[in-house]
């Protein structure tokens, strides 16, 4: 995967012709951001908990559905599943009217209304949407722009996000020009997320970085409470290997995600039939978590092949000790546009193998430093790089330890100084690290 210096450094900024009439936190009064979300999502609340911390931000996150914070079906995971981790807990959120509100996000679901009037009475500064392609969201955004309220937007999309036809790569230009006229600020994700935005005609000073991170004071504080076993169901890291039938000294390969034909994890069980002999030689196992599609056709290629384990869905909790289980993490997928997952496993200290299709990979995975980067859909080259970490422990430590000095500055911390900037505010005192 050819790689450039990410765009993560201070530049110059140049603001909108509309801020000029922008209040921005004059005379002292906070800066009012609404932001708009089809629905909770545990790794955007984590965010939206740490951005209402801000003394100058007064922040109302507005949904279309809380379908999220109970069980509920999820097509991706082809199962009923439920989050151990609190969604709505420490910042100010509203449930808007919305069409559709019980059904599974789609393109058109939840349809909400009543985002105008509401950004009207909350005298909002600024708007914040998760998403552009939402025909909602281009309401809301107009709705935005009639009253002269700011308008900013956050999408993962980049190159390798999904497979795009000619007629789509003709049309996006003329699309991105409608989003250019509709939006301040273009809040990155990630270096090709970024460079995505530039290809398709935004400008620089529309882009600002605030990348995707996960709540790394969660995984991390997890570091101890998962030897202590204060996890959702109390078991311990050698409890956790007895559960699985793991032995104490082998070392273990963890794919963690959905199921899915396009993540690839049938590639993982292959790749790990072909493990060089010093790598088989410690008797490693391999751990599935997730649900999906591919589950039952997984099961049926792994039965009678010695090592392999399904541990179904689990949640952010229950995440922390298999993290901790691993030596090294895995995510072989196809049109990744991100995969928080390799943040999770960063925190915990361990090596990563992505695939250059993963999006994560151009910014957090430095190949041969914290694990590898290899060619999607190459199983012979996802073996070997499985092999190098798995045949030589203090490789595997070494790496795991630059995971985790590389993922302390991709945090939250990260993302309100973006955050900060986009809305003209001035740097507040560092809370955290800085980008590495």
């Amino acid at each position: 995967m050819t790689r450039s210096p990410p765009p993560y450094a201070s530049q110059p900024y140049a603001s909108s012709p509309r801020d000029a009439g922008r209040r921005s936190g004059d005379a002292g009064a906070p800066v009012r951001l609404a932001v708009l979300a089809p629905h909770p999502v545990h790794y955007s609340c984590a965010l939206l908990r740490r951005i209402a911390r801000e003394p100058d931000i007064e922040l109302t996150a507005f949904f279309g559905s809380d379908i999220t914070v109970r069980p509920h079906h999820d097509s991706g995971f082809a199962a009923r599943i439920e989050w151990d981790v609190p969604l709505l807990d420490g910042f100010r959120h509203e449930l808007l009217p919305a069409w559709g509100r019980s059904r599974e996000t789609s393109f058109w679901w939840p349809f909400v209304h009543g985002v105008g009037r509401r950004l009207a009475e909350g005298r909002f500064d600024w708007l914040l949407v998760h998403g552009y392609n939402r025909p909602a969201h281009w309401l809301a955004m107009a709705q935005a722009r009639r009253r002269g309220i700011g308008v900013m937007i956050r999408d993962e999309a980049n190159a390798i996000s999904r497979p795009r036809g000619l007629f789509k790569r003709a049309v996006k230009p003329l699309y991105f020009a409608l989003l250019d006229r509709a939006a301040d600020r273009f809040l990155s994700v990630g270096t090709l997320n970024a460079a995505y935005y530039r290809e398709l005609g935004i400008s620089d000073a529309k882009i600002v970085p605030v990348p995707w991170a996960v709540d790394n004071a969660f995984f991390q504080a997890g570091d101890e409470d998962v030897r202590d076993g204060d996890v959702r169901d109390g078991a311990k890291p050698a409890e956790l290997r007895r559960q699985l039938g793991i032995p104490t000294d082998s070392p273990v390969i963890l794919y963690a995600s959905r199921l899915q034909r396009r993540k690839l994890p049938d590639l993982v069980l292959d790749a790990f039939r072909s493990l060089s002999p010093a790598a088989a030689a410690r008797d490693p196992h391999l751990v599935f978590v997730g649900e999906g599609e591919m589950a039952a056709p997984l099961r049926a290629a792994a039965a009678g092949l010695g090592g392999v384990h399904f541990a179904g869905f689990q949640g952010q909790r229950a995440m922390r000790r298999f993290y901790d289980l691993c030596d090294v993490f895995v995510l072989p997928s196809v049109h990744e546009p991100w995969g928080l997952v390799v943040n999770e496993a960063m925190n915990l200290g361990r090596p990563v193998v992505v695939s250059d299709q993963v999006g994560s990979g151009y910014d957090l995975v430095r190949d041969g430093e914290n694990g590898f980067v290899v060619p999607a859909g190459d199983v012979g080259a996802l073996a070997a790089a499985l092999s190098a970490i798995l045949a030589d422990p203090e490789r595997a430590r070494r790496m795991g330890r630059r995971s985790r000095e590389i993922i302390d500055g991709w945090d939250c911390e990260a993302d309100v100084r973006g955050l900060r900037r986009a809305l003209g505010l001035p740097p507040a005192a560092p809370a955290g690290g800085a980008l590495a």
